[in-house]
């Protein structure tokens, strides 16, 4: 016989060789699938992520992403409500018959916590929805999970499930279930985003239609008095402002009671108030004040009698906002040039006076409207001369700041006025002239802080 062994032997001992190298490349190619699985799935869930406007339709991917990434039977999302108490909001369970079971076991975990505790998510944190979970699946299941931050704060958790006993919560799935949560945590904050983003839209149109609403009350334009030139601007600081100016025909009624009186002849009020404040809430008393003031001089009261019943009217509703008008009330007679005037606390209008070349203001004693339902106030009268301007402004121009804290202030704004009386040719080009110079004063940087508004009045 042969000392050798046969040949097939030596067959079988290459082929125990080879059967490891096979063995090892199946496992490294298995392991590839297992990767480009594992980043198709993550790539998929970011495409949701950028691609789903609705929230809810992205949160129904995440368990099952999160029991794919992990090679669990089921994966639970939880989030706390408003009120930081807990609920169950997604879940996937491959086995489907089991899945209405596993809900209701879950949501028995969640509502038990309801019951527990009413201190919101920290109570959570503890481990009671771990204990929960644990106490209603059953020691057969496997539970793993991770907090869902949102900006630092915890938001609701993200659990895998599994009834395999040799399943393990190893650091590569800890990682994967992680980056779902993250992905979870961005989505919730985007829509939390976007519904803020569609609140201010909506505020900013009511805002502009508000704005729109002001603006057409504004006068568009000065009206048509004969003996004078009129110019005025009104840039609020916000979309909406408080000041206030008007021109209001004093003897429409006498108009109408004789037809044969001529327009050319009526006396108007030329109105300028500022409201305490700013935005919506000004605006709004504003609106409301144009109405009662015009309804006031219809009355043929002097300019003031209209103030101090404006005044009555108004306090109760002022003094409920806690918000005060300051107000000059002034009517210009065209064939006497007389300007008859009362005012509740407004800076008082500064008079050029052409002949001498200087500037004095129109006042009266008067309290703020609003401030007491007993104000009286006074009249005064100045005789205007053919070449005198008037203007009526609000503190908005005196008061804005330059970026050092210093305040353009009332002298400033009297010289700027009386240069500009020396050397502009219409009310126009002054209104145009100190708007400029308390705009520079402030710096092109810097937007005003209040509303400004000016009106000038020029006998021609």
């Amino acid at each position: 016989m042969s000392q050798f062994p046969p040949h097939s032997t030596d067959s079988n001992s290459s082929t125990t060789d080879v059967t490891p190298v096979v063995a090892l490349k199946e496992l490294v190619s298995r392991l590839h699938r297992e990767q480009n699985k594992i980043q198709d799935l993550l790539s998929s869930l970011g495409f949701a992520l950028r691609s789903f406007n609705n929230l809810n339709q992205f949160l129904e991917l995440i368990p099952l992403m999160a029991t794919r990434v992990t090679d669990a039977e089921g994966s639970a999302l939880f989030l706390y409500k408003p009120n930081g108490q807990i609920r169950l909001e997604q879940l996937h369970w491959q086995d489907t018959q089991q899945r209405k079971i596993i809900r209701k076991a879950l949501e028995t975990a969640s509502s038990q916590i309801t019951l527990l505790s009413n201190s919101g998510p920290a109570a959570i944190s503890t481990g009671i929805l771990d204990d929960q979970m644990h106490a209603v699946l059953g020691p057969d299941v496997q539970i793993f999970g991770t907090a869902i931050l949102v900006k630092h704060t915890e938001r609701g958790w993200l659990y895998v499930l599994s009834r395999d006993p040799e399943y393990s919560w190893t650091e590569t799935r800890q990682k994967l279930v992680r980056l779902v949560a993250d992905q979870t945590a961005v989505a919730i904050d985007n829509d939390e985003l976007s519904v803020e983003l569609r609140k201010k839209e909506r505020l900013d149109q009511e805002l502009e239609i508000g704005a729109e609403i002001q603006r057409r009350l504004l006068p568009r334009q000065c009206p048509n008095i004969p003996g004078l030139s009129i110019a005025a601007r009104c840039k609020p600081a916000n979309q909406v402002g408080g000041d206030y100016y008007d021109f209001i025909p004093t003897n429409q009624n006498q108009l109408k009671s004789k037809p044969q009186a001529s327009p050319e002849n009526a006396s108007w009020g030329l109105v300028i108030g500022d409201v305490m404040g700013k935005g919506v809430p000004a605006g709004l008393i504003m609106t409301m004040l144009r109405g009662m003031l015009r309804g006031e001089v219809l009355h043929g009261n002097s300019p003031a009698g209209i103030l101090q019943n404006l005044n009555r009217v108004m306090y109760a509703d002022l003094e409920n906002s806690h918000r005060f008008v300051t107000m000059f009330y002034s009517e210009y007679d065209p064939q006497t040039r007389i300007l008859s005037y009362s005012n509740a606390a407004h800076n008082p209008p500064l008079w050029w006076h052409a002949a001498t070349k200087t500037v004095s203001q129109l006042d009266t004693l008067g309290m703020l409207i609003g401030l007491d339902a007993n104000s009286e106030y006074e009249n005064a009268q100045a005789q205007l001369e053919v070449g005198d301007t008037v203007i009526y402004y609000t503190d908005g121009l005196t008061d804005a700041a330059a970026a050092g804290g210093d305040r353009f202030d009332e002298d400033n704004f009297v010289t700027s006025f009386r240069t500009a009386c020396k050397y502009c040719n219409s009310p126009q080009e002054i209104v145009e002239y100190l708007f400029d110079q308390v705009e520079q004063f402030i710096g092109s940087d810097k937007r005003n802080t209040d509303d400004m508004t000016l009106v000038v009045m020029q006998i021609v």
